[in-house]
């Protein structure tokens, strides 16, 4: 088992910056991928950014590339989501989840066994 536990989301002015963390406790070898994906009211669950199983590649869903950076501390089993120049329509719930399959990574939920409760990023004019 994989607990997952973000932080860091509040309102915020558009243009703004945040840095969401996810912290891992359980079952934290570094042996899966892990994203960040949002969901906003009304509309599916999206794939935001992902390290890759080894942690040495990124993938950024288009509408957040120059603009969100992920980034992890092994040492503190914490991945962030740093996030710069945000717009109204980032507002959502942001979910971090780990993934242990047979996959270097995926910008698909279904593919992720473990996920955090979400914490909320309000972006406002």
């Amino acid at each position: 088992q994989v607990q997952l536990v973000e932080s860091g989301g509040r309102s915020v002015q558009a243009g703004g910056s945040l840095r969401l963390s996810c912290a891992a406790s359980g079952r934290t070898t570094s042996n899966y991928y892990i994203g960040w994906f949002r969901q906003a009211p009304g509309k599916e669950r999206e794939f935001v950014a992902a390290f890759t199983r080894t942690g040495g590649s990124t993938y950024y869903t288009d509408s957040v590339k120059g603009r969100f950076t992920i980034s992890r501390d092994n040492a503190k089993n914490t991945v962030y989501l740093q996030m710069n120049s945000l717009k109204l329509e980032d507002t959502a719930l942001y979910h971090c989840a780990a993934g242990y399959r047979a996959y270097m990574w995926s910008s698909s939920p279904n593919l992720y066994d473990y996920w955090g409760q979400g914490t909320q990023v309000t972006v406002s004019s």
